[in-house]
């Protein structure tokens, strides 16, 4: 006789880090999600997959705060949020690196890993700080760069990679990559 699972010692899974329910967004003419559930925990990794037009994007976008939902609930951590934007979603600790790179390419790769989140000293800006943080997001993806270096200087492939880099420093408890691998070779999609 094989076990099963009511057989085995009581193994909790681990509580849900987000939530979706009946999660409803319309627009003009269209219904681009109908009800979407989704539950995630913590350290899974999850792919959307559909056709275009399917409600991927929408859905990001709503957990995201770009759109807010008509009906539905979302939960992250068992608390109900409504994210208003998505700096508002990265503040509730959801981080979202888009298929366009959404950086400031005149600026140099410190400032785009920092912005919005400088270390500071004496009220002023810690650029030796702010530098080493960098190092050491771009370290956690394998990328040794001057981080003094502007950002356009820089392949479409290691803007994205920064854009990573940023996300995964932002100590986000959900972070959400739309199509990440879109601009990168094949050996940088097997390094991320």
């Amino acid at each position: 006789m094989h076990p099963t699972r009511q057989d085995e010692p009581h193994q909790r899974e681990p509580a849900a880090l987000l939530r979706v329910r009946d999660v409803v967004k319309c627009f003009p003419g269209v219904r681009a999600l109908d009800g979407a559930c989704l539950t995630l925990r913590p350290g899974e990794v999850h792919a959307l997959m559909g056709e275009n037009g399917a409600g991927k994007s929408t859905l990001i976008k709503v957990l995201t705060g770009v759109h807010a939902p008509d009906a539905g609930t979302i939960e992250l951590d068992g608390t109900r949020i409504a994210p208003s934007s998505p700096r508002d979603a990265e503040r509730l600790g959801i981080s979202t690196v888009y298929q366009e790179v959404n950086l400031v390419p005149t600026r140099s790769i410190a400032e785009n890993l920092c912005v919005g989140r400088f270390p500071r000293r004496f009220g002023l800006i810690d650029w030796k700080a702010a530098h080493r943080r960098a190092e050491a997001a771009l370290d956690r993806l394998g990328l040794r760069l001057r981080v003094g270096r502007r950002l356009d200087e820089s392949s479409i492939a290691i803007q994205q990679m920064v854009a990573i880099a940023r996300a995964l420093d932002a100590q986000a408890k959900l972070l959400i990559l739309d199509e990440p691998t879109s601009s990168l070779d094949e050996s940088e999609v097997d390094h991320l």
